[in-house]
């Protein structure tokens, strides 16, 4: 069945590529993102829907958009009108892994991994989380297979706040409202400032050296990575990206619960 319904969304994509109706679905999404473009020769909206996506200190409702080339999410400021913090991550640098659940807030759920920045993902119920992963594999399948790309060295999903009390590396520092978490961005560990006294350049993730652990520093500088010194890094800003402006906190339960829909 699993390769049928493949076939199946493969034809449903030749079908809407040239449509009025997926023009108008992506304009849509586009004026939701102020105006920001998205409209491209044989691009498809494929399905959207809200996920959990585990950020640093919890897990927050965010908007995705399946293409059949790119996937984009961003910050709900006022659902099916308003979106912010958008990102694009290009489907063919992209894989996805299943996730066994753990606990009750974190059922239903597979990690989304590319070069630029990996998370894991929530649906919820495992008939939404099915029909997102099938959608995913067939769009990133038939993705890789037009450009011939493979995903290169994948950035690590960052391993949530609540997860550590102690520094993974060291394990003597425990974390306090006074001594911050730091995640290394290249492995996702939670480390304490004095494990984690470098930056190494990471070209996928920023154009910038980025914070990692002394571990992986070492090793990377033993490979001839390019990476520099970092000082007193105290201040350094941990955010994912998507919290400023406290605007990307809880939507009213009844539209976080609203089935992802995926258009034929």
């Amino acid at each position: 069945r699993s390769n049928e319904y493949k076939s199946y969304l493969r034809t449903m994509v030749d079908r809407l590529v040239n449509s009025e109706a997926n023009a108008r679905r992506i304009a849509n999404v586009e004026n939701c993102f102020g105006g920001e473009p998205l409209a491209a020769p044989n691009r498809v909206l494929v399905g959207e829907g809200i996920l959990q996506k585990q950020c640093r200190k919890q897990l927050k409702p965010r908007q995705f958009f399946l293409f059949n080339d790119i996937l984009v999410y961003g910050t709900i400021i006022m659902h099916r009108k308003k979106y912010n913090n958008r990102q694009v991550l290009p489907l063919d640098e992209v894989q996805i892994v299943n996730l066994d659940d753990l606990g009750p807030e974190r059922q239903n759920g597979w990690q989304i991994i590319s070069p630029k920045k990996s998370f894991n993902v929530y649906a919820a119920n495992p008939s939404e989380k099915n029909e997102w992963m099938t959608h995913l594999q067939t769009c990133i399948e038939g993705r890789q297979k037009k450009s011939g790309k493979k995903p290169g060295e994948l950035a690590p999903p960052w391993i949530p706040d609540d997860a550590a009390t102690h520094c993974m590396i060291c394990d003597k520092i425990k974390f306090t409202p006074m001594v911050r978490r730091h995640h290394c961005r290249r492995c996702g560990k939670i480390v304490c400032n004095g494990c984690s006294t470098k930056r190494l350049l990471i070209p996928a993730q920023s154009s910038d050296p980025v914070r990692v652990c002394d571990p992986c520093f070492a090793e990377a500088s033993s490979k001839r990575v390019s990476a520099a010194a970092l000082g007193d890094s105290s201040a350094d800003d941990d955010s994912d990206g998507e919290m400023a402006g406290g605007a990307g906190g809880g939507v009213n339960l009844a539209v976080n619960n609203e089935p992802a829909t995926f258009f034929s």
